[in-house]
């Protein structure tokens, strides 16, 4: 059952300082080119070492509130996806209400990876069935904690920021009109930060062996990536019962210009439907789909009524799609 829902405003959050390729020349093994040619990425943003996530995601959500004419205490509820909470409890979405001074609205985090704000939607979508009227979902990342900055093969690909969007009762032609999501625990182990949890509790041995960093086994990624992410749009357009030529627009998660263009080129979506901002971003893991949907929609891109579909992969491994009449 298509949900009856509304973005009311997108908002981003993004820190100043600009990383290009040529400055991680001097960090690691790498050139610009070598970046580039491989990931189309060209810059990234870092956040300063006082920022944490919840900072971004309370200057995306402030902003998103003002934009959809929203107080945040109002809100039923606050869902934040990301990888790289301020801490493993309480939620980053707590720590976020913390900073604001919230009380009242439900406040949780969803750990999907690159696929944590689809995930929220999908979430978000069952709460507005069940009366929820306003809810606040937000993407955000500071991947630059947990990269290894010796590792050429990781450290090049991510950058932080943080996306909102606030969402509400629809006016029964908006809404997510199909969606898919899924996930195969079985390839956990290729994507992952190994040290942290009870599994592999804090030492001085997992901080030597750097195992409190992002290990990723690139080529395996990338096949299960291009894979997931289509196989999910693909099956989220049939259950809207959507043509890939009806698409005004895809959004796919922003991990790498050749993931990006292989996925899109097997949904059928026409080239010049696909929105690309990882040159300038990076991948911002759960905060990449709504910062692009954010610039997209700034760039007017999107107006009302076009068909948007999203679809994202990540750790997990998980994936998820959703087809979206804005």
């Amino acid at each position: 059952m298509p949900c009856a829902l509304k973005i009311l405003a997108t908002a981003r959050a993004l820190p100043p300082r600009v990383v290009t390729n040529a400055e991680l020349e001097t960090l690691v093994d790498t050139t610009d080119q070598w970046i580039a040619e491989r990931t189309g990425i060209r810059e990234r943003r870092i956040a300063a070492p006082e920022v944490a996530t919840s900072d971004l995601a309370a200057e995306a959500l402030l902003k998103a509130c003002d934009a959809a004419g929203i107080e945040p205490a109002a809100l039923d509820a606050i869902i934040v996806g990301t990888s790289t909470p301020d801490t493993l409890f309480p939620s980053t979405a707590c720590w976020l209400q913390h900073k604001l001074g919230l009380r009242g609205p439900a406040a949780f985090d969803v750990s999907a990876g690159c696929s944590g704000f689809l995930y929220g939607l999908e979430i978000a979508g069952g709460l507005m069935h069940g009366g929820a009227k306003h809810i606040a979902i937000i993407g955000a990342e500071v991947m630059s904690r947990v990269v290894n900055w010796q590792d050429r093969g990781t450290c090049v690909l991510f950058g932080d920021g943080a996306g909102a969007a606030i969402l509400g009762p629809g006016d029964g032609r908006s809404g997510v009109l199909g969606s898919a999501w899924g996930a195969d625990g079985n390839l956990a182990k290729v994507l992952c930060q190994p040290a942290g949890g009870t599994r592999l509790p804090a030492s001085i041995e997992t901080v030597a062996a750097m195992a409190h960093t992002v290990h990723m086994e690139g080529n395996t990624v990338f096949k299960h990536a291009v894979t997931a992410m289509s196989e999910a749009a693909v099956q989220a357009m049939a259950r809207a019962g959507i043509r890939p030529d009806q698409v005004d627009l895809l959004i796919p998660h922003q991990a790498n210009t050749r993931i990006m263009e292989a996925a899109r080129a097997r949904t059928g979506v026409p080239a010049d439907r696909l929105f690309s901002i990882v040159e300038r971003h990076g991948n911002m893991s759960a905060a990449t789909i709504p910062v692009a949907l954010d610039e997209a929609r700034e760039q007017g891109r999107i107006k009302d009524g076009d068909i948007i579909v999203m679809t994202a992969f990540g750790t997990g491994f998980t994936w998820a799609a959703s087809v979206l009449r804005w």
